[in-house]
């Protein structure tokens, strides 16, 4: 055994012995501290306090047998120490280095043909074979054994097996100070088992982990030989080369039609890809760009349909109303079928929520036969979003038009880019500058994407592109798109939508039959005005599908089911039976065990005669679980219920008048449920708005004006009042969240009617005299716009001449600081004066007062808007200039 010295007086008393003839030293080990545990592995620490010991300190520390061994080489500090017999120490001669006196000491006397003896050696003898055939390391130690000690004897054999096991220490001290053969043979039977058990162990851990390895080397072999014979058949080509056949042949079927700049640069790609190797990050980036620009579809057009009469159909299926929109589309069809080929167009819906913006953009690509594709840019405030990324960046994508183009398959579809008012603007750049390009009809022939690095022809493309308020969209790209404006719905249009759309869809998307249920005109009267007064008509379809979500809950709970129809028949009774059997025989297999859960059948017991039998009805599970706990018994109940069916002895006459009944029962009837504007808070809740009108006759100083935003338009009432009278000191008070214009024009107001007043009445002081306090009601509502200034102006007159305004009036208009009354609604003039039409109708009003300008926009509105004959409405146009309506 080689052992490590590190004491160097020790050593050297070492080397000073191994030159003498008999180079001998004795081998001890060294007790664990007190408390400690023999298994558990220590630090150096402990080893350093052992060689700081001397002397008497150290003697004690020593077990009192060891070894007298042979020192056999010595090397550096290493030293070869070879075994011979035990000895145990008696006294200290010296203490550095430390010399004791010894006993040499021998085995007690035994018997070699002791059965005992022979059996425990044996079975050593066996165990260490078991552990040398597993391992391999204890071969060299038998071997340097038997080269150095000779034949084995019993005594040998057991301080041999205990000297190549790796037992504990102490273990192995128990075997060296035992000298009873016997025991000692027993004692290293025990380490040698314990040994087989860890090879054994051992062994299983190794073949674990080998078949793991060896499974996977094993199959990445195999894959790597069928690749290697697929190559050499011809079968099957390297990564790169089947990847280069694959965008070949994807160009190869558009190579007529792919630009000859785009083919160049594929060329080029295909060329650098077969230079780079596949585990490259480079390989990766040039596969995925030659990936898009093979898969685009270039100068690949769909067929259009230049269908007037078809196109019409589709748009007036698909929505009601529109007009302006579907003519617009139409003159489109027509030009792009006189030219005989269509030209990309950019559209801008705008309009209040739910009018059927986006929607409408489905039913035109529909119309023309193209694909449809929309995104949202909406929030939008990445530039990358729309004009890609740059190739060097990781995980780059192209934009949303490469994207597009891709997702579509054609150089032509329709592309809906939805809230275009609504785009952000952030750290990546502006995406309103980055669509300047994509939405110029003289740019978007060449559009050229960040990514893909060549110029697209988008010049076929058709965009519509739809906003809430075209105000927030900036100017240079306002310029590019065509505006097409979208006011909000009135109540007769809203009538015809839900009727003929939102309600038709809604029924058959809730299952339920036309034949179940009736939605009066009457209930949907109340329902738009009393609680969908919105411009749009999204909030209708949330309210009918309302409706209809507590329909389908009412019928479900009368136990009424749309589903397959089940066939119920009885099967033939016979005379020698004591009843009949009930045979259900259902279209749908899997519903066979619903089926039998939810039925039951009760046949009362029947003599072999046949003369009474007693029908009971067919019952679901939910009526069974209600007789069940209610006071009446189920079976009294069925009975009342059921109609006597037959009593004859002829057993084909009793199956037939079963079968009727049975019939009969199957085809109860549910009562129809109708929905009226008297029931209708119970479908959906108590009413949301009530009528604008504040005033059935409006007071002195009251006025009704109109107003419009991006939801659609409203009425509201200018209030004026007297607050306090003193000389000279006239003044105006407004209050009501107005904006700084709406401030102005009251301030406007006031002197304009200064003037008027002094004009017409001149001996009058009101205005020079009082303080005035102009309010806007709802006060928690913010307010802004110069359209109210007509409106202010006749309030104030009002209430210093002492009259009130005419009833059923409303007015709207801008007033000038010398009484001239300006148009409303700028750009979208027309869009205003419908929304505030529809408002004045809502409200009852049967006279609007407009500027004059304004008059060939209210010329262009349909005749449902101008006269509003469900509500015995006129409406006419007067010059508001000076002459005001008092």
């Amino acid at each position: 055994m080689p052992i490590h010295v590190k004491d160097p007086k020790l050593l050297q008393a070492l080397v000073e012995n191994s030159k003498r003839s008999g180079p001998y030293a004795g081998a001890f080990l060294v007790k664990d501290d007190e408390g400690t545990n023999p298994n558990t592995v220590t630090s150096s620490e402990s080893d350093n306090s052992i060689h700081d010991l001397k002397g008497k300190e150290l003697l004690k520390r020593l077990h009192d047998v060891g070894t007298l061994a042979q020192i056999t080489r010595i090397q550096g500090d290493l030293v070869v120490l070879l075994g011979h017999h035990r000895v145990r120490k008696t006294e200290m001669v010296a203490e550095d280095p430390l010399i004791v006196k010894v006993d040499h000491l021998k085995e007690m006397p035994y018997d070699k043909d002791d059965d005992v003896i022979k059996a425990t050696s044996f079975e050593v003898i066996s165990t260490l074979r078991d552990v040398l055939k597993t391992n391999s390391l204890w071969k060299d130690q038998v071997q340097t054994y038997t080269q150095h000690m000779g034949d084995f004897n019993y005594p040998r054999l057991a301080d041999f097996g205990a000297a190549i096991s790796g037992a504990n220490k102490l273990l192995c001290q128990e075997v060296l100070e035992e000298l009873d053969v016997c025991k000692r043979l027993k004692l290293t039977l025990e380490l040698v088992k314990r040994e087989l058990e860890i090879s054994k162990l051992q062994e299983s851990i190794a073949k674990t982990i080998e078949e793991k390895v060896t499974g996977e080397q094993r199959r990445y072999l195999l894959n790597e030989l069928l690749k290697a014979i697929k190559k050499e058949l011809g079968l099957e080509t390297d990564d790169k080369t089947a990847l280069s056949e694959k965008f070949r042949e994807r160009i190869e079927a558009k190579k007529d039609k792919c630009p000859p700049h785009v083919l160049q640069v594929i060329e080029e790609e295909l060329t650098k890809l077969q230079l780079l190797e596949a585990s490259s990050s480079e390989f990766s980036v040039t596969r995925n760009y030659l990936d898009w620009l093979t898969l685009l579809p270039w100068r690949d057009y769909s067929d259009e349909n230049f269908d007037v009469y078809h196109a019409q159909c589709i748009l007036d299926e698909d929505h009601y109303g529109l007009a302006n929109v579907k003519e617009r589309i139409l003159e489109f069809i027509a030009v792009g079928k006189l030219r005989g080929s269509s030209q990309g167009k950019i559209i801008c819906l705008s309009g209040p929520p739910g009018v059927g913006k986006t929607s409408i953009g489905r039913s035109i690509a529909r119309a023309l036969n193209r694909k449809f594709y929309r995104f949202s840019v909406g929030g939008l405030a990445d530039v990358a979003e729309i004009k890609g990324h740059r190739r060097t960046y990781v995980g780059a994508m192209p934009g949303k038009m490469a994207q597009c183009l891709k997702s579509v398959g054609t150089a032509n579809p329709l592309v809906l880019i939805d809230e275009i008012d609504k785009l952000g603007r952030g750290h990546s750049g502006d995406p309103a500058s980055a669509l300047l390009e994509l939405l110029d009809p003289e740019q978007n022939a060449n559009f050229l994407d960040h990514y893909l690095d060549v110029p697209i022809d988008l010049s076929k493309v058709l965009f519509v592109c739809t906003a809430n308020v075209i105000e927030m969209i900036p100017n240079p790209l306002l310029d590019r798109m065509e505006i097409i404006s979208i006011a909000g719905y009135i109540t007769d249009e809203k009538m015809h939508i839900a009727r003929d759309y939102l309600e038709k869809n809604t029924r058959e998307v809730s299952g339920i039959k036309p034949e179940q249920v009736e939605v009066t005109d009457d209930a949907l009267l109340a329902l738009i005005e009393n609680y969908c007064q919105e411009a749009g008509v999204r909030n209708l379809q949330k309210h009918i599908e309302k409706i209809y979500r507590k329909i389908a809950l009412k019928l479900v709970r009368q136990g009424v089911s749309n589903g397959p129809p089940r066939d119920i028949t009885i099967v033939e009774a016979k005379e020698d039976l004591a009843s009949f059997d009930v045979a259900i025989k259902v279209e749908d297999e899997k519903s066979k065990d619903s089926l039998a859960k939810d039925a039951s059948v009760d046949v009362n017991p029947i003599d072999s005669s046949l003369e009474n039998i007693n029908a009971i009805p067919l019952t679901t599970e939910s009526e069974i679980d209600h007789n069940e706990h209610s006071n009446e018994d189920p079976i009294e109940k069925n009975l009342q219920e059921t109609t006597k069916v037959f009593n004859t002895s002829s057993a084909p006459e009793a199956n037939k008048s079963a079968q009727r009944t049975t019939e009969a029962l199957a085809d109860k009837s549910v009562e129809k449920i109708i929905v009226n504007a008297s029931n209708l808070g119970d479908f959906v809740g108590k009413p949301v708005f009530q009528t604008e009108r504040i005033y059935d006759q409006t007071p002195v100083g009251v006025v009704m004006g109109l107003a419009w935003n991006s939801m659609g338009g409203s009425t509201l009432y200018i209030e004026t009042a007297k607050v306090e009278e003193s000389e000279g000191k006239g003044a105006l008070v407004v209050t009501g969240q107005l904006g700084d214009v709406m401030k102005e024009s009251a301030q406007i107001a006031h002197t304009v009617c200064r003037a008027v007043l002094l004009e017409k009445e001149p001996n009058n002081p009101f205005f020079a005299k009082l303080k005035l306090h102009l309010h806007v009601p709802a006060g928690a509502i913010p307010k802004d716009g110069p359209s109210a200034g007509c409106t202010m102006v006749t309030s104030m007159l009002s209430l210093a001449m002492g009259k009130s305004v005419k009833k059923d009036l409303a007015m709207t208009g801008e007033v000038t600081l010398t009484g001239r009354v300006l148009p409303i609604g700028g750009l979208l003039s027309l869009k205003q004066v419908k929304e505030k039409t529809i408002a004045a109708r809502r409200s009852g009003v049967k006279t609007i007062i407009f500027p004059s300008a304004n008059r060939r926009d209210f010329d262009e509105l349909a005749s449902n808007v101008k006269e509003a004959h469900d509500m015995g409405v006129k409406v006419k146009v007067n010059s508001c200039k000076r002459e005001l309506p008092i």
